[in-house]
């Protein structure tokens, strides 16, 4: 499918992880399932409210732990309505998903040292197509802005990678600016807009 054409005037993109799920408090691989926030999650979003600065426009994955974190964001700071695209939703883990890191080892022994994926893993290039499909749809609807984006780890480390940086652990509501114009994607500076609490399990998503 044929992005469509970036501004000509650049727009700025915050990509900005989800705050905690149920799910991430208790270490479970997530990918397209759809847990609530956790009341620390709901904490993240209030926090990173305050600290977001002006936004012009406010979009969100459809997955529940991003429109939370969305909807309080733009309730607090008067930008609304939030726009859903579910081109912005998680990874599909596949089997993975709902596992712990043990469960996933018990398993499928050694995929996760090996960095194997299980069956029903959604392909990096699918994802990346995806989410670079939306980022130019979002900038094209708000040239010159900027965009507050909530969405998931693992959307905004295909995003991170595809452009040059190397992996690094995002914590819930961290985001990372992207901007978006001409074509091309810039890659700006990672902020973190609440404490950093995150209890999720090191690599899970």
């Amino acid at each position: 499918m044929p992005m469509p054409p970036s501004p000509t005037v650049p727009a700025r993109v915050l990509l900005v992880r989800h705050g905690q799920s149920e799910w991430n408090a208790i270490g479970r691989w997530q990918g397209q399932a759809d847990p609530p926030l956790s009341e620390l999650g709901r904490l993240q979003a209030r926090e990173a409210a305050q600290a977001i600065g002006a936004v012009d426009a406010v979009w969100s994955s459809d997955l529940q732990r991003s429109v939370a974190t969305a909807h309080i964001i733009a309730e607090h700071i008067g930008v609304g309505p939030v726009v859903v695209d579910p081109d912005l939703r998680e990874r599909d883990a596949g089997e993975f998903s709902g596992l712990t890191r043990e469960e996933i080892e018990a398993r499928f022994p050694g995929y996760l040292a090996a960095r194997r994926r299980p069956p029903g893993w959604e392909p990096d290039e699918h994802l990346l197509a995806r989410a670079l499909g939306a980022v130019h749809r979002i900038a094209a609807e708000v040239p010159g802005g900027d965009v507050l984006v909530v969405t998931h780890g693992g959307l905004i480390y295909t995003i991170e990678e595809h452009l040059g940086a190397d992996h690094a652990r995002i914590a819930n509501t961290e985001g990372r600016w992207v901007e978006v114009g001409g074509g091309r994607l810039r890659l700006g500076e990672r902020v973190l807009l609440a404490a950093p609490e995150d209890t999720t399990v090191p690599g899970g998503i």
